[in-house]
């Protein structure tokens, strides 16, 4: 069953939508604050996300990184609208070469067509306010978060989406997470902007919680890993049995690439900003 749902936030409106209803993982919600739109939602919701960009007029179009829920409409938007999109600079050759997309994320986003982006202006803002561009990798390699100062709003891409993981790609990486989180953490904001999980009130509090939880599993992780239990045991410990999502993905998209990750991150290191 597919999810449309809009939405409004003092002078932001948003647009759920979703091929699927399986949980916050399966939908997708763009945003528009202002003059610009951020991301541009799964290419197999175009028919919603095609009112939604029509329905105000906009300036630009920007995108926190190439995945295909993210990027799936830009290249659409841009022949709708002359709107090109603007992206980080490893957006925009991945966009401009394409990329491979597993079945199970096509079965749930669609394909990711081509798209001509441009790189991000110097001085990035939404509707006249500067914005922070964080890069922030470690879910993907060019993964930015963008930051309206002022207003102590920050959209976070894919960073944050839930304060307790259970799954983990195996292109992503923990250590590269968390690098990436402590540095967000360093600025100043209160409300996060998710494309899954929606408006996060009490944000920098919420993505804490998120980083003490993946510190405290690496440190359980190893300290299993030093007892000499296999990765197997470790994984059904501390998450439990593999659920039919991993099965579903070829593994993929797993509980057990979550805990091999956690345990190349050494909380030992953490580093201070």
């Amino acid at each position: 069953m597919s999810v449309i749902d809009s939405f409004d936030y003092y002078d932001l409106d948003a647009q759920r939508v979703g091929r699927f209803d399986f949980g916050i993982n399966t939908t997708f919600i763009v945003y528009r604050l202002g003059d610009t739109i951020i991301d541009a939602g799964p290419s197999n919701q175009w028919k919603y996300i095609k009112w939604f960009v029509k329905n105000k007029p906009f300036r630009q179009l920007v995108l926190t990184h190439h995945h295909e829920d993210h990027s799936g409409n830009a290249g659409a938007i841009y022949k709708l609208t002359g709107i090109q999109p603007r992206a980080p600079k490893a957006t925009v050759e991945i966009l401009k070469r394409g990329f491979r997309i597993p079945p199970l994320q096509m079965l749930i986003w669609g394909k990711a067509g081509r798209a001509e982006a441009a790189p991000l202006p110097e001085d990035l803002r939404f509707s006249g306010e500067k914005v922070i561009v964080i890069p922030a990798p470690g879910h993907a390699k060019d993964m930015t978060c963008y930051l309206v100062q002022d207003r102590g709003w920050i959209f976070t891409a894919d960073l944050y989406v839930a304060s307790r993981l259970k799954f983990l790609r195996k292109d992503e990486s923990i250590p590269i997470l968390m690098h990436s989180i402590k540095k967000v953490l360093t600025y100043d904001f209160d409300i996060i902007f998710c494309p899954h999980r929606g408006i996060v009130e009490k944000g920098k509090i919420r993505l804490q919680a998120k980083y003490d939880y993946l510190l405290n599993l690496a440190t359980e992780a190893r300290e299993l890993s030093r007892q000499g239990l296999p990765i197997g045991e470790i994984t059904n410990r501390l998450l439990g049995r593999e659920s039919l999502m991993s099965i579903l993905s070829g593994y993929n998209f797993s509980k057990k690439n979550l805990i091999t990750s956690c345990m190349k991150f050494d909380p030992t290191e953490v580093s201070e900003y």
